[in-house]
């Protein structure tokens, strides 16, 4: 009890600060209790250290501010970058059924730091995109080179005489022939082997009722002796169509189709072209 009152005594002792004026001032004289000396003295430390704080976070929130805005105009790019990035990986997965990019971002090198370089990933996420343009353009070729390539047969039947060298059917003597003859009953629709357009579809003194397809990339096909065509000159057909019907018009020994197929300007063997269907 005596140790708290002697401190309470010592809180209240006056301490008298003295303020000596210049010229012929009077002297001024403040007491004031040692608790206020030592209050005054707390508030100046942490005033000034609250101060100090404000400071070093305006600072801080000026750097990060200015960072935040930085990234924001980087990602709003990556951004713009990466939708086209979606865009191709969408046609991807209808050409390709892949799973995710990771295919196509395999060749971007991401730092073991964890950091990432805005920067160089725009870069390799344009050249992703040039590259995979390039791809779907190739992709784009092939497919037309695809659809324009004879594939399968026109008429499901019997081949019943083949390409090259055989025994003419009303002379007797050895022939060329110039295609394939598939037997099928009167009236079965024959289909166009590859996507066209019909340069030809009338009627011939030898070949009867004809339809003539030009593919591109250099392919042509014939389909003669029908019954009676579908198509017109100048219309364009799928892989597929019906482009006539079986039949045994002109010189002919019974119903089938006579086929023919002309590959860059030359006369070749159906045979390898028939895997598949139309």
């Amino acid at each position: 009890m005596n140790k708290v009152r002697f401190l309470f005594k010592i809180a209240l002792t006056p301490v008298t600060i003295m303020v000596i004026p210049h010229g012929n001032l009077k002297f001024l004289n403040v007491k004031i209790p040692s608790f206020g000396i030592f209050f005054i003295l707390l508030m100046s430390v942490v005033g000034s250290s609250y101060i100090c704080s404000l400071a070093v976070n305006g600072w801080e929130y000026a750097a990060m501010a200015e960072k935040v805005d930085f990234y924001t105009r980087q990602f709003s790019q990556w951004q713009a970058t990466a939708s086209a990035l979606r865009e191709v990986e969408d046609d991807f997965r209808r050409i390709f059924s892949i799973k995710s990019k990771e295919k196509i971002l395999e060749t971007i090198d991401a730092s073991s730091s964890g950091s990432i370089d805005i920067q160089n990933l725009m870069v390799e996420l344009q050249k992703s995109v040039e590259t995979a343009d390039e791809i779907k353009d190739y992709l784009r070729k092939q497919k037309d080179i695809y659809s324009a390539t004879p594939k399968g047969f026109p008429v499901m039947g019997r081949v019943t005489s083949s390409y090259g060298k055989r025994e003419n059917p009303f002379s007797g003597n050895p022939s060329n022939h110039s295609g394939m003859d598939i037997a099928a009953s009167s009236g079965t629709p024959i289909r166009a082997t590859a996507d066209g357009a019909v340069s030809h579809a009338g009627w011939t003194l030898n070949n009867g009722h004809v339809v003539i397809l030009e593919h591109g990339f250099g392919f042509s096909t014939i389909y003669a002796h029908n019954q009676k065509n579908a198509v017109k000159k100048g219309q364009i057909v799928k892989r597929g169509n019906i482009i006539g019907y079986v039949g045994s018009t002109g010189k002919s020994t019974g119903p089938h189709v006579h086929y023919e197929i002309w590959e860059k300007g030359k006369n070749v063997n159906p045979k390898k072209y028939l895997q598949g269907g139309s």
